[in-house]
């Protein structure tokens, strides 16, 4: 599954994202454990591959339930599939000693956990590792740097920041609406890591 995944996650960012530099990220891309990578350490799509799973199901959100006429494919495209980069190059697969309930016996167990080489915040860190290869819109910036909404360090903190995005940005508030959709309700139960 997780190839056809990377198969279809490069054929839609080919088709639609066409502006100069795209060709680089995707190669870049192919560097990092971006299309094994999980999504997170125990929550939605905490598993090999998850991370890409996640990206297509957030684009696919994003695409059916709020694109409109004069919105862009490109920038849908941008928005859904590339919003969590930073977590390329993230994750870890360490062990843990868990006690088993039928044999009282400790067992290592595989876990995801956070090994951030480069500590730069959530949707600030994408939008800096994309923008080392191509342009993007204020729009895009604003709607992939707030995606994470109320869940956010800095919104957690008090700035309006968020709200001024969201109120300017209308792209911005339908991938953070996209992202919760798809994580909360498309991804429930996704979350097992593959040992």
């Amino acid at each position: 599954m997780e190839n056809a995944n990377k198969e279809e996650f490069c054929r839609i960012f080919q088709e639609h994202v066409t502006r100069e530099g795209a060709e680089r990220l995707l190669a870049w891309l192919s560097t990092t454990d971006f299309f094994t990578a999980p999504a997170s350490t125990k929550f939605h799509c905490a598993c090999e591959g998850g991370l890409v799973l996640h990206s297509l199901n957030v684009y696919k959100t994003l695409r059916e339930k709020y694109f409109e006429e004069a919105d862009s494919e490109e920038s849908f495209a941008l928005c859904g599939l590339l919003h969590d980069l930073c977590k390329a190059n993230f994750y870890k697969v360490s062990t843990r000693n868990v006690k088993n309930d039928e044999t009282g016996q400790w067992e290592k167990k595989p876990f995801y956990a956070v090994e951030d080489a480069f500590p730069y915040g959530h949707g600030e860190k994408s939008v800096y590792l994309i923008e080392r290869f191509l342009r993007l819109k204020p729009a895009e910036a604003m709607a992939i740097r707030w995606h994470m909404g109320g869940f956010d360090e800095a919104a957690r903190g008090g700035s309006f920041a968020i709200s001024a995005a969201y109120d300017k940005y209308p792209l911005a508030v339908k991938l953070h609406l996209a992202d919760l959709e798809a994580t909360y309700l498309r991804e429930h139960g996704t979350s097992a890591v593959r040992g």
